[in-house]
């Protein structure tokens, strides 16, 4: 307050020496004028130059102590009714920074917007305000024009994409009906068929994988689609038949593998299906059976066949000598087995009971060791 005391003190001195002097007072008034409105006591002195409009109109009185009180450390205090408007620093040389600051922003928009790296397993789709096709970039640095004249749309053209089919009954070419689910592995050949030419290109894979499966499963038998032994021969079939709807439709898609999951018999008939399974089993090991059996009686067979052939060899070489042998041969297999012994004599054909007489000696020992 001293301060603002000797404020006041030097503000009136001032004031009196310009009258004294007879110069005009620089607040807005000289000694000479008449009484002054905007004096306390309604005089002839110096306006007051710390009244609002540095005191040349009317209105509510004031001084110096009351701009203090309304001026803070921050700056001064805004009233209800308005206060200082922010103005943007000026540079040196007077001008705006505006204009700069909007052509930086728009060099760093062009520039993030015209330049575009593309990655080396990608393909990117240029379209012009966001609809017509111009252009397909290939990976490394590539130009366009900016955000929103071009648009750039980047896509991973070397990722396999796969698609897992739920089991479905699909009819055999035996009349029969299978459960089968299966893997589809497809990657993008042609970036720009791919994005403009099917309207939904997974659901269209689906649906050439299905139609494919159907045409290949009916050429098969139940059995050799659920053995495995036709897997290898559907899934090359199917991928094949997969490819050429697909390039007649200009899908951009290439089909990489077709694999067969599982393939079983619909639920409904499960039980008889493993019946029919276990009689088919049995059948297989019956035939496997007869096929052993048959096997022996061939090289038998081949093995007497051979034995003539040596026989006949022999017997053109030395008729008599051969027949005799083979006689011989003969009767000594046919009466090995029997119990009655013939002697050749002279003119006499005895009969010995060899074999009575043998079943004797073997009765009586076996007696005498009893009676002991």
């Amino acid at each position: 307050m001293r301060i603002l005391d000797g404020l006041k003190t030097w503000a009136h001195g001032a004031s009196g020496a310009l009258a004294m002097a007879g110069k005009k007072n620089p607040w807005g008034g000289g000694s000479s004028d008449g009484p002054r409105a905007d004096k306390p006591d309604g005089g002839d002195g110096p306006r007051n130059p710390w009244l609002p409009g540095g005191g040349s109109g009317g209105g509510k009185r004031g001084n110096i102590e009351d701009i203090f009180k309304n001026r803070g450390p921050e700056g001064p205090r805004r009233g209800g009714g308005g206060g200082a408007n922010f103005r943007m620093p000026e540079r040196p040389g007077g001008g705006s920074w505006a204009p700069i600051i909007v052509v930086v922003l728009l060099v760093g928009w062009v520039l993030l917007s015209s330049v575009h790296f593309i990655q080396p397993r990608e393909q990117a789709v240029v379209t012009r305000f966001g609809g017509a096709y111009v252009d397909t970039f290939q990976p490394g640095t590539n130009w366009s024009w900016p955000y929103p004249i071009s648009q750039v749309t980047a896509t991973d053209v070397s990722e396999i994409r796969s698609v897992d089919v739920p089991k479905k009954l699909i009819l055999t070419g035996d009349q029969n009906l299978v459960d089968l689910s299966y893997l589809i592995r497809w990657n993008i050949k042609d970036l720009p068929q791919f994005q403009f030419q099917l309207a939904d290109p997974v659901e269209t894979v689906l649906e050439a994988a299905e139609t494919a499966m159907r045409s290949s499963v009916a050429e098969k038998t139940l059995d050799s689609v659920i053995s495995g032994e036709g897997r290898a021969d559907i899934e090359q079939n199917v991928m094949t038949r997969m490819q050429r709807i697909l390039d007649a439709y200009g899908s951009g898609i290439n089909v990489q593998g077709i694999e067969i999951d599982k393939a079983d018999p619909p639920e409904q008939v499960i039980e008889a299906f493993n019946d029919v399974l276990a009689s088919q089993q049995d059948a297989e090991r019956e035939l496997n059976q007869a096929r052993r059996f048959a096997q022996q009686l061939l090289a038998k067979a081949e093995g007497e066949a051979a034995e003539f052939n040596e026989i006949y060899g022999q017997y053109k070489l030395a008729p008599e000598v051969t027949r005799r042998r083979l006689y011989y041969e003969t009767m000594e297999a046919v009466l090995a087995n029997t119990d009655k012994t013939v002697i050749e004599a002279d003119g006499v054909t005895p009969y010995l009971p060899l074999s009575e007489i043998q079943r004797r000696s073997q009765r009586a020992p076996t007696a005498q060791t009893g009676g002991q």
